[in-house]
């Protein structure tokens, strides 16, 4: 605590009540406030409440009871907002998904948690309506991102022009037979004394990737979710009541943007600033109208907004809170950053299982940059041996870093053996991650046991690529690793060993990657290994891998 920000308490007060009842005070208190801004149009949070009844009463009837997962497919949208808490108030489970995944990556989540009503973006419902017979879709909802758009927006997409008629086909496109959304919210709200979640309800159900690349569905509770909320607030000493603009740029699909916008955001009553994608003319062109002051990122985001804003002069000194998250976060970043905003710039660390915040750096000259920071208020942490989680390691020799808090997950949706490995007996969460920590009691990550490959702040199994690329027909076997980049983060890179008789390809290669992965879980590099090094047991030795091909790339 001895680095903490002055008036960051050690402990917060723990949730008993749910996140619909924290919704309920924010849209009771903050009435005609505006909760969101969506390409200049507002929504206010009286409004926020109102849709939030309909769509829950537009869920009960399409048969949603309290326990029942409901998946959402959507980019950040005013809907996302609505629909989330809408399946909230009913006691059901939200489950998060990638608008942009494929048919196939979405099918094996959907095959795991089986839900049977799907808000989704349209662009998104091809792609469900592939799934095979046997995933039991009863219900889709379709999203239209145009129908929140300002009317003159909306009327201008509609004009001939190339340019515009490019924009709304990106924005949406038909989804036939599934239910328009406004359809869903054509009823009155629901019955007000219909019963509430309770705070040890499940929330939500958010996917993370573990080293075998099948998705594991990471449970979260009310009080989890709410208890990071409090510990955010806490840690952004001095942030107010409706007075903070959060500009949505990660994506809520992403257990980050989830608890920064959609819990800690209304907890605040603030203003969501949404964007469906990161665009830096967009995100310049709302700063002259609403500057935001919180602008939580990655780094690839923070230095293209600095470098955007110092080209055309755009003013980025509003922005206080300001938290970099899911890669390391490079020196001349902070600088970049710090130069031209108006607080800084600081590190922090978490991942979905603990909802997902555990670690960061203070606003406050104590931070120190290339860590992770200190433990979040209510939360602890221990670094062990990485074979034996129960021997704890000398101060400041590399471990493996446990945490513990009211943060971390109940365990993996209908996975009790991964659900073993990831928790300890006492309620330890193993994050996988090797650190040390300094003298001062800063945490430096210095590798991990996990071989998950982190771009653009999403983690890519090299399991799930490596498969897909032994299905081409050049292709014997396949190595998937990451190399480290400049300015943060990894780069995907495949190395692959071919059939006899057959050339290296690479455009060739990368292509029918794109037809069964998200676009940032592709190869950017492929390079040709002669003879895979394996175990003794024939497991391909993926960091020898990496040795052997990193000097040709």
């Amino acid at each position: 605590m001895k680095n903490y920000q002055p008036g960051v308490p050690a402990e917060i007060e723990l949730p008993t009540e749910s996140l619909v009842a924290m919704l309920e005070r924010s849209v009771a208190e903050a009435g005609d406030s505006p909760a969101m801004e969506f390409f200049g149009r507002r929504t206010s949070y009286r409004e926020l409440g109102e849709q939030v009844n309909r769509a829950a009463e537009g869920l009960r009837r399409l048969g949603v009871r309290a326990g029942d997962r409901v998946a959402l497919v959507l980019p950040n949208c005013p809907q996302h907002v609505v629909a989330f808490y809408a399946v909230l108030r009913l006691g059901a489970v939200v489950v998060e998904h990638n608008p942009l995944y494929t048919s196939r990556e979405l099918r094996h989540q959907f095959e795991d948690h089986q839900a049977r009503v799907v808000i989704a973006w349209d662009k998104a419902v091809a792609a469900i309506r592939e799934f095979p017979a046997d995933v039991a879709i009863e219900h889709v909802v379709a999203v239209d991102l145009l129908s929140e758009f300002p009317a003159v927006k909306r009327m201008a997409l509609r004009l001939p022009v190339k340019k515009l008629r490019a924009t709304r086909a990106a924005l949406g496109g038909p989804a036939p037979g599934a239910m328009p959304w406004k359809a869903l919210l054509a009823n009155g709200g629901i019955d007000p004394s219909h019963t509430r979640p309770g705070v040890g309800d499940l929330a939500v159900i958010g996917y993370t990737s573990g080293t075998t690349g099948h998705p594991k569905g990471a449970m979260l509770t009310h009080l989890n979710l709410y208890s990071n909320a409090l510990q955010g607030e806490a840690w952004m000493h001095g942030a107010q009541l409706r007075k903070e603009v959060l500009y949505a740029i990660l994506p809520m699909f992403h257990a980050f943007g989830m608890t920064l916008y959609l819990t800690f955001g209304i907890r605040k009553q603030g203003l969501l600033v949404l964007f469906p994608k990161f665009d830096t003319d967009l995100v310049l062109a709302a700063m002259k109208k609403t500057p935001a002051t919180v602008y939580c990122a990655v780094p690839p985001i923070y230095e293209r907004t600095a470098m955007a804003a110092k080209e055309k002069g755009v003013s980025l000194r509003s922005c206080k809170y300001c938290i970099s998250g899911a890669m390391n976060l490079p020196t001349h970043v902070v600088e970049l950053w710090e130069s031209v905003s108006g607080g800084l710039l600081v590190e922090g660390y978490g991942m979905t299982e603990s909802s997902p915040v555990a670690f960061g750096n203070p606003f406050y000259p104590t931070r120190e940059n290339g860590t992770i920071g200190v433990p979040f208020p209510s939360t602890l942490m221990k670094v062990v041996e990485v074979t034996d989680p129960a021997v704890e390691v000398a101060p400041g020799e590399p471990g493996e870093l446990l945490i513990k808090g009211p943060q971390v997950f109940q365990g993996y949706w209908n996975n009790p053996e991964e659900t073993a490995k990831s928790l300890t007996p006492d309620g330890w969460l193993r994050t996988g991650d090797v650190v040390t920590v300094g003298a001062n009691g800063f945490t430096t990550i210095v590798d991990r046991v996990k071989e998950l490959i982190i771009t653009g702040g999403f983690n890519v199994s090299p399991s799930e690529v490596e498969a897909v690329l032994r299905q081409h027909p050049d292709v014997v076997d396949a190595a998937v690793f990451g190399k480290a980049l400049e300015r943060g983060g990894e780069m995907v890179v495949a190395a692959v060993q071919l059939e006899p008789g057959t050339e290296l390809d690479q455009a060739a290669l990368r292509t029918h990657c794109k037809t069964l992965l998200a676009g940032y879980k592709v190869p950017v590099r492929v390079v040709e290994i002669a003879d895979m090094p394996r175990s003794m047991l024939g497991k391909i030795l993926r960091k020898k891998v990496k040795e052997e091909a990193l000097p040709s790339l």
